[in-house]
């Protein structure tokens, strides 16, 4: 097959933009969410005309169960890894931990996501999974936002031990999803579609990070991306909970 190679410089613009726009939110960098609405509709046009385009945005074409996949996968990416890279920050800057300790830390939720990933992979149905992985995540928010600089460590491992729940739920319901409501004969570019969400969830996730700690990752700071994160939990929830396509 030839390399559609008009669409990866184009789908290479729109995301290297859109990074560069969210790192440093701005109105002097407005340009650059111009460029990024620019490249993307020349992207969407390239794609949809294209013979072997680069990603089939064909898949989605009346669609709407997997669109909504996709819109609760950019959410609750952004919640998933605004905890990964802001949680890890505050514990050095704002807890006083040491770069190892504050690795230890995130060791329960990483432990927990795998044993919940294994138990939750031999089991039907995905709605329940996601429900309960949009509260896990709505509850580790709410814990966060009562932390502080002098909080006991069990509290900063039980918000460790909360995420956990919902980040090995999120990633196997949602590629389940993704398997479920996509065409059989466009599955692998529907999945691949699934992961551009997620990393474009990290960059919002990323941008949130910065704006909410500025030069230094301190407890004000962490409770502003909480409640950040806290809406995009919310917002996970409501597109579950009234998505009745979901099995």
């Amino acid at each position: 097959a030839q390399l559609d190679l008009p669409g990866m410089a184009l789908f290479a613009a729109t995301l290297t933009s859109m990074l560069l726009f969210l790192m440093n939110l701005h109105l002097r960098d407005w340009y650059l969410l111009a460029i990024t609405l620019v490249a993307g509709t020349g992207f969407a046009i390239r794609e949809l005309r294209a013979g072997t385009p680069f990603i089939d945005l064909r898949v989605l074409g009346g669609n709407t169960p997997l669109l909504a996949t996709y819109g609760r996968a950019l959410v609750a990416y952004v919640v998933s890894y605004a905890f990964l890279y802001g949680f890890s920050q505050w514990t050095e800057e704002g807890y006083g931990f040491s770069p190892f300790h504050a690795g230890l830390v995130q060791i329960p939720m990483f432990l927990l996501a795998i044993g919940v990933s294994i138990w939750s992979g031999r089991r039907k149905g995905v709605r329940s999974k996601l429900l309960v992985g949009a509260l896990g995540q709505i509850a580790a928010c709410l814990i966060l936002l009562t932390l502080s600089g002098s909080s006991p460590l069990w509290s900063l491992l039980l918000v460790a031990v909360v995420f956990g729940v919902p980040q090995g739920l999120n990633n196997l319901a949602l590629q389940n999803s993704v398997y479920f409501q996509a065409d059989p004969e466009r599955t692998a570019s529907s999945a691949g579609l699934l992961r551009t969400f997620a990393y474009i969830g990290s960059m919002v996730a990323s941008s949130a990070s910065a704006a909410s700690f500025g030069e230094r990752a301190d407890t004000g700071g962490m409770h502003a991306l909480a409640w950040v994160m806290l809406g995009a939990g919310a917002l996970f929830l409501l597109m579950t909970l009234f998505d009745r396509s979901l099995s």
